[in-house]
């Protein structure tokens, strides 16, 4: 297109093509009729082809203008689509927010939220990654993610968090095991078991809070697996590699091949927290933050 056509010249093609008349197109563009004519004439000597035939009163568009309406619309169409999209974008009606999740948030928390966050906002795509702790926080760091839900107490500097659960731990055990709900009494009768556990690099602090559990109970557990997803730990003790104790919200009666007894009567309890960074521009984090919290 040449410099000299502008956006307004072809507004006033539009006006002028869908009237078919230069006087009530002008009023509707709250301009005088010469100055309409005018502005035509400029775009047909800018193009280099005629797009109406002007006989007495009565204006047609040549084949040329029809084919250039048609497209026009379309391409006026495809713009206000597109700044209705950055209107909606602006104000977190659409989108994706992307979350970095420990395994056992997913049980309940996470699609509990996302059912309430729809409700409002159907829209928007969720983009979802199980991750480590360390990893989801380095993640909201470089706003990578937007929304972490982690096991840590604390969290770097500038960003802000919310307890969602504070619950009580639970033994993992095959479903053979002579030891059951009935019959468990504590956990010194595990003190020769084999254990899976969740590694170091998950989270400092809940390891650290699992060691504690095996040192009020008198013994250093005998770790010989670790790893970071439940459904691996799930997996080992299925198939007699040993026990483990995780967090209650991952209790689930309808696992095969394991049970769990749940350690209510112990002191150590563990933490799920939702985490963010505030300097996050992304409009959704906002929304989201606003209807869960």
């Amino acid at each position: 297109m040449s410099n000299q056509i502008e956006f307004r010249h072809l507004r006033y093609f539009q006006a002028v093509a869908a009237e078919l008349h230069f006087r009530k197109a002008a009023e509707k563009l709250y301009m005088s009729q010469p100055g309409l004519s005018r502005q035509i004439k400029q775009l047909e000597e800018e193009l280099g082809i005629v797009l109406f035939e002007r006989h007495n009163r009565k204006v047609q568009l040549t084949k040329s203008g029809k084919y250039l309406k048609t497209e026009l619309d379309h391409y006026f169409k495809g713009l206000n689509d597109v700044f209705q999209k950055a209107k909606l974008l602006q104000e977190g009606m659409v989108g994706e927010l992307s979350f970095g999740y420990v395994g056992s948030a997913m049980k309940e928390v996470i699609p509990n939220l996302l059912v309430t966050f729809r409700k409002s906002y159907p829209k928007v795509l969720f983009d979802l990654k199980e991750q480590e702790n360390q990893t989801q926080i380095a993640g909201l760091l470089a706003q990578e993610i937007d929304v972490a839900f982690v096991r840590l107490e604390e969290v770097p500097k500038g960003l802000k968090k919310i307890e969602l659960l504070n619950e009580p731990f639970c033994l993992v055990l095959p479903e053979n095991h002579k030891v059951s709900k009935s019959n468990f009494k504590n956990l010194e009768q595990f003190k020769e078991a084999s254990f899976i556990l969740f590694e170091q690099t998950y989270s400092h602090t809940y390891y650290d809070k699992i060691m504690h559990i095996f040192r009020d109970a008198g013994f250093v557990p005998n770790a010989m697996h670790n790893t970071i997803h439940a459904s691996s730990i799930f997996a080992l003790v299925k198939n007699g590699f040993g026990i483990s104790i995780v967090p209650k919200s991952l209790m689930s009666p309808s696992e095969k091949g394991i049970k769990f007894i749940e350690l209510d009567m112990i002191a150590q309890r563990t933490k799920l927290f939702m985490v963010w960074n505030p300097s996050n521009s992304n409009p959704l984090l906002h929304n989201f933050l606003k209807l869960v919290l």
